[in-house]
């Protein structure tokens, strides 16, 4: 009797303890569905989403350039497949049959897919096999796809350049996003799987040209499946259209001009800082840039000789050498530094110190000659005796600083030069050793350490058109909305710098580079009877016996309102075989554009086309 009692007892107890249990596991649950579903209910909905709703990016097409007259495309998007794979959703023991099958209608070795989907066998993730798949090669997966399980394939447009050559540097290119790009671009909504600008226009304005990725939203279930049929579709929006200021006419025009010789010519309008054409060769495609092939692309251009990915138009700075002579005869001007009809005696050589100092023309030299008349002969010796002994390195370092040498132009491209100024607290601080007037003569003719880029001394000679004024040079003109072609934004000129130099100076300075032209160095090679013409000329001296940078600046009409002016700048580098060509492609541009003409036919009016190479230095 005792031991039944005891035995109900323990029973008892056990009951009492798994009710208990039974009580607070309830308890515990039923709080944590309180918790989950009443306090943190909209986190937890949230976290479900993410884990069901797998959303497919829709790559939105970039905006289109034109040219400045907005009339036809320059820079479009083709439509073009990029084939994926999701491996997960290969059966088991089929990855290797499916990757080698889709190898091959691809054209690319099975190595290729399996360097791609390596670690990620399982994943129901979507790897990018390949880009720029075409249609019948999508048609045949297709007509197949039973042999391709986990095989897809989306739109993604291609860019694609329809006006090549040398306009390439300032459109630049595009390119996947890189994982350094990405972590300067995260905060601005880039991703990924972002097509970027990587050069010139294509990368300055990347932001306006991007446009705004669509999505196709469908729920998978735990495992990574799809588990629905419609799936939610946010459309992608197009990026802004570009009109740039180019006039690809002109580009054309001043491409043919400068030819296969390394160099850079721009074309400018003074009045405002339009660029209406920017040459530089050698030159790159563009296009090869949006193929698989990339960075092959990439590497055997920064292996080739002369560096066609450089844009010497603004990435590049030499000795500015006579066209220099510019800002000297603006600064003995307004300064008054030296009687401009006061003569000095040119005999060919200078000896200063132990150095022998070398006028262009050998002895007898030029003979005496005033201001205007140094500046049309481009005598050396007038202006290393103008500079060594009346203006000095601090008022010439001056002056060219105010015509903007030495400083950043602020053209809108992903990078510039801004050359530079000498000085003798430069030299000190740099070369440790005192300033020279040796070192003074050499800047006084744009040599020594004084280096520009072409569009610094389209610059300068901007600021004389404008009377003392340069505007910001531009390539941007309008931005467009790709719809309905609405002009959203138009570039308004800027001045970048203003001069404090009187109107009368201006005026003489003209004259005087129009003298240059009529009965100056340039007679020959800028005479021409459709516009009247005013420029310098230059030849910079870089250590070869029988080449030198061959430089032509010029302003045309010379007679007409600076808003009906272009200013045409040509380098022509030593690497080139000497045949003094700046000024003959300086004077078919200026042909082309006012009698607009092609190049062809500029050549023949101009009687150039059997032009005899010239022997010597020209100056």
């Amino acid at each position: 009797m005792h031991n039944t009692q005891d035995d109900s007892g323990r029973r008892n107890a056990k009951i009492a303890f798994l009710a208990i249990l039974i009580f607070v596991v309830m308890t515990l649950y039923t709080m944590n569905l309180f918790s989950m579903q009443i306090l943190n209910g909209d986190y937890w909905k949230q976290r479900a989403v993410k884990m069901t709703s797998v959303p497919t990016i829709l790559d939105a097409q970039r905006g289109e350039i034109f040219d400045r007259n907005a009339d036809n495309p320059i820079v479009v998007n083709t439509d073009s497949f990029v084939v994926e794979l999701i491996p997960g959703d290969i059966p088991d023991g089929q990855y290797d049959t499916v990757a080698t099958k889709l190898a091959e209608y691809l054209g690319i070795t099975k190595d290729a897919i399996d360097k791609k989907t390596s670690g990620k066998r399982k994943a129901f993730t979507s790897i990018e096999i390949k880009i720029n798949v075409p249609l019948e090669v999508i048609s045949n997966i297709a007509e197949n796809i039973t042999d391709f399980p986990g095989v897809s394939w989306r739109n993604k447009p291609i860019r694609t350049y329809l006006e090549t050559g040398s306009i390439s540097h300032v459109l630049g290119y595009v390119g996947n996003i890189t994982m350094e790009e990405l972590k300067l671009m995260l905060n601005e909504g880039y991703n990924r799987n972002y097509v970027v600008g990587k050069t010139g226009i294509e990368k300055v304005y990347d932001q306006l040209l991007q446009g705004t990725p669509g999505s196709e939203t469908r729920l998978r279930d735990a495992k990574g499946r799809y588990i629905d049929e419609a799936p939610v579709v946010v459309p992608p929006q197009m990026g802004k259209n570009l009109v740039l200021t180019i006039d690809t006419r002109i580009q054309k025009l001043a491409e043919k001009a400068l030819g296969e010789r390394v160099g850079a010519s721009i074309v400018l309008k003074p009045s405002n800082g339009e660029i209406l054409a920017m040459v530089s060769y050698p030159y790159f495609e563009s296009n090869a840039f949006s193929t698989e092939n990339a960075s092959a692309e990439f590497s055997r251009l920064t292996n080739t000789p002369n560096n066609p990915l450089l844009n010497r138009a603004v990435n590049a700075a030499y000795p500015p050498a006579s066209t220099f002579k510019t800002i000297m005869t603006t600064a003995v001007l307004s300064e008054k530094a030296f009687p401009p009809d006061k003569a000095v005696e040119c005999s060919g050589r200078l000896f200063h110190g132990d150095r022998l100092f070398k006028c262009h023309r050998p002895p007898p030299g030029h003979g005496w000659l005033n201001l205007k008349n140094a500046l049309a002969q481009s005598c050396d010796i007038y202006y290393w005796v103008i500079g060594r002994d009346y203006l000095g390195v601090d008022r010439i370092a001056s002056y060219a600083t105010e015509f903007g040498f030495g400083q950043s132009l602020e053209i809108d491209l992903p990078s510039q030069t801004k050359g530079f100024v000498p000085t003798a607290q430069w030299m000190e601080r740099e070369k440790n050793r005192k300033w020279t007037d040796g070192d003074t003569m050499n800047i006084s003719i744009g040599q020594g350490d004084t280096l520009a880029t072409p569009l610094h001394v389209a610059n300068m000679m901007a600021m004389v058109c404008n009377s003392g004024k340069i505007y910001k040079p531009h390539l941007l003109k309008e931005v467009r909305d790709p719809a309905t072609n609405e002009v959203l934004q138009t570039v308004e000129p800027e001045v970048l710098h203003e001069s404090t130099v009187d109107a009368s100076v201006w005026r003489t300075v003209q004259t005087y580079l129009r003298y240059m032209i009529t009965d100056g160095t340039a007679i020959y090679p800028m005479h021409n009877k459709v516009v009247q013409i005013a420029g310098k000329t230059g030849t910079a001296e870089v250590g070869f016996k029988d080449r030198w940078h061959s430089w032509m600046v010029a302003y045309a009409p010379y007679d007409a309102p600076v808003e009906d002016q272009v200013v045409v700048v040509t380098l022509v580098e030593a690497v080139n075989d000497w045949e003094w060509w700046a000024p003959y492609a300086t004077n078919i541009i200026m042909q082309g554009i006012f009698a607009n003409q092609t190049y062809e036919e500029a050549i023949k009016t101009l009687g150039f086309e059997d032009r005899k190479k010239q022997v010597g230095r020209q100056d």
